[in-house]
């Protein structure tokens, strides 16, 4: 039986409700969760390598598990005559990356995550190989190795069935590379510091200009933009750490997001921002229920019938349900609460409520900028 139905999202406007109604309280913020120091920042590292000592669950007999596997002897100092076919199947290729944290200096361990290339099936137990792992400039920044963390694991019949939790071809190796070379961070070359802020507004950038001033000093910050504010610094580089911690604890009140409506299409998910209202407008929405359902019926011959055979013949039942269409009324000025509520009584379900919002939209009734995700 096939059934086709809408379904209400009674809880997902009920949180977007409590969010918008809560979002009235507004909290001050410290000026490290609102902005950045311009040139601080991580770097992405990347490398390949191999992961051995798997119980059969590697690369098998592909070319590049095998010409990697070559290259690594090879460079071992052991001799391989040529065409010498060499078997995968403990071995796997694999792709690491890491991200290098500022200001990391030699010596210092930081977590990898490995990925496997070719058809391995699962890295659990493997243990990866002295792998350099190198920046965007083509540069070496670390070495990993170490023994692979994989979550995930499979198990297959000799049918062909088979079940996976988790993604057993991708792993973790905790501390598992040592940074051999630091990366220059401008932080003590400008005379200025910079702030960057995380979402670039102007009345932000106004209130963090004032939130500086006011427990440093007239004109110690400026803005640059509605993303930037220049700062004057000490040049000394203790002075200066000590100065960026005074600001970053700073505490401010960004500035309130315009009206938005976030819709996730696919988990029923709205969050409806406080700032939202909308023009006088008049909304029908309908639903349809269709229900087809799939049942055998017995055909008997005749009592006199000589050639007649019983027969097993399908049937199928097409109901169509289509309910009276509901209107609501959006009245000038009409609240977040009074949204929620009207939308809602109505019974639609993500899908009818996103054809409703941009219906709204299209027609100039919607005073918000609407996000369909």
């Amino acid at each position: 039986m096939l059934k086709v139905k809408n379904n209400g999202f009674n809880l997902a406007l009920a949180l977007a409700l409590i969010l918008g109604l809560n979002s009235g309280v507004v909290k001050a913020d410290r000026v490290k969760d609102v902005a950045n120091i311009a040139g601080v920042r991580s770097n992405p590292l990347y490398g390949y390598g191999l992961v051995v000592g798997l119980d059969g669950s590697g690369d098998k007999s592909t070319g590049m598990a095998e010409e990697v596997l070559r290259n690594m002897i090879t460079r071992l100092g052991i001799y391989l005559e040529p065409g010498l076919r060499l078997k995968a199947d403990n071995v796997a290729v694999v792709a690491v990356h890491a991200t290098l944290p500022a200001f990391s200096k030699p010596g210092k361990t930081i977590d990898i995550t490995v990925s496997s290339f070719g058809k391995a099936k699962s890295l659990r137990g493997g243990t990866l190989l002295l792998t350099p792992l190198k920046g965007a400039d083509d540069k070496i920044y670390a070495i990993a190795q170490g023994s692979v963390v994989a979550s995930g694991f499979g198990a297959e019949g000799a049918d062909g069935s088979k079940v996976t939790v988790g993604v057993p071809t991708v792993g973790r190796i905790p501390n598992g590379a040592m940074v051999e070379r630091e990366v220059v961070t401008p932080f003590g070359e400008e005379f200025d510091l910079v702030l960057n802020l995380k979402q670039p507004d102007f009345t932000t950038a106004h209130r963090l200009v004032q939130a500086i001033n006011k427990a440093i000093g007239p004109g110690t910050a400026y803005p640059m933009d509605a993303g930037s504010v220049k700062v004057n610094a000490p040049t000394d580089p203790a002075q200066r750490v000590s100065y960026v911690s005074l600001i970053e604890n700073l505490t401010m009140t960004p500035a309130e997001g315009v009206a938005k409506i976030v819709v996730n299409s696919r988990t029923g998910t709205v969050v409806i921002g406080k700032h939202v209202h909308v023009l006088p407008a008049a909304v029908s929405h309908g639903s349809l229920t269709v229900t087809i359902t799939e049942s055998q019926k017995v055909s008997q011959p005749g009592p006199l019938a000589r050639r007649g055979q019983t027969a097993i013949v399908p049937e199928s039942n097409v109901e169509i349900e289509k309910p009276e269409p509901h209107m609501f009324l959006l009245d000038p000025g009409t609240t977040l609460d009074e949204i929620v509520r009207a939308i809602n009584e109505v019974g639609a379900a993500p899908g009818d409520l996103v054809a409703i919002l941009e219906a709204l939209k299209e027609a100039g009734a919607l005073r918000a900028e609407l996000v369909v995700i």
